[in-house]
C-alpha cells in the first residue's frame, strides 16, 4: 500500500495523487517507486479526503513545523483534497503548507484556482525547469499546449498572494540556462532556486 505521509530528508511530505499533467524526462517515479522512508508511493487508488486527515492523525508531529504537498503526482490535480487536508494540518497542528507544483493548475483546472490555494499555502514552489518555452515543452512534456504561458500567468498569480513564492530548476541545466531562469523568475517577482538532481 502506497505511503500518504512520507519523510524526506527530515521533511514530512503528502503523496496526495499519483495524476499529473506532466510527464518530465528527469521525473524520479520513472526510475523509483518511493523516496525517504516510503517503500512506494504509487497509490492504487488516489486516498480521499478522510485517509490523508487519517494519516495525519497517525503520524507524529512533534517538532514538525512545515508539511510539504510532493508525491507522485502534481498536488494541484487533487486540489480540493489539498485545500482540504491543508487547512486541517494548519488548524490541529499548527504546521506551515508548503505545495511543490508544475504550475499548470490553472490550466488543469480551466479557472484560477489561486484564490484557493492562498487560503492554505503558505509557500509555494513551481517547477521552471527551463528558460524558454522550446526547452520547457521538451524536458517537461506537458498535456497542454500553451504550458509554458500557463505556468508564468500561474506564477504571477501566486507571487501577488502567498507569502513565499519560488520557481526551480535543478542543477544539470548550463550555467547559462540557469542565470537566465533566475531572469525570467526575477521579471516575476520571485525567487530562483537550484535543486540538485537526486
Amino acid at each position: 500500500m502506497a505511503e500518504i505521509l512520507y519523510t524526506y530528508q527530515d521533511q514530512v511530505y503528502v503523496n496526495l495523487t499519483n495524476q499529473c499533467d506532466c510527464s518530465c524526462r528527469f521525473c524520479i517515479r520513472s526510475h523509483h517507486d518511493g523516496v525517504g522512508d516510503a517503500d512506494t508511493l504509487w497509490h492504487e487508488q488516489d486516498p480521499d479526503l478522510e485517509e490523508v486527515k487519517a494519516a495525519m492523525d497517525a503520524f507524529d508531529f512533534s517538532g514538525r513545523k512545515e508539511l510539504v504537498y510532493c508525491g507522485y503526482g502534481e498536488p494541484t490535480c487533487a486540489l480540493e483534497n489539498l485545500v482540504e487536508s491543508a487547512r486541517y494540518a494548519k488548524e490541529r497542528y499548527g504546521l506551515r503548507i508548503r505545495v511543490n507544483t508544475n504550475g499548470l493548475g490553472n490550466l488543469y483546472h480551466g479557472r484560477d484556482i489561486v484564490p484557493m490555494l492562498a487560503e492554505v499555502v503558505d509557500s509555494i514552489s513551481i517547477s521552471l525547469n527551463a528558460p524558454n518555452k522550446e526547452e520547457y515543452m521538451e524536458v517537461t512534456r506537458p498535456q497542454f499546449e500553451d504550458a509554458f504561458e500557463g505556468m508564468l500567468a500561474f506564477t504571477a498569480e501566486c507571487a501577488k498572494r502567498i507569502p513565499q513564492v519560488k520557481m526551480t530548476v535543478v542543477d544539470v541545466l548550463p550555467e547559462r540556462d540557469i542565470e537566465d531562469s533566475r531572469k525570467l523568475a526575477e521579471s516575476l517577482g520571485v525567487e530562483l532556486r537550484v535543486r540538485k538532481f537526486v
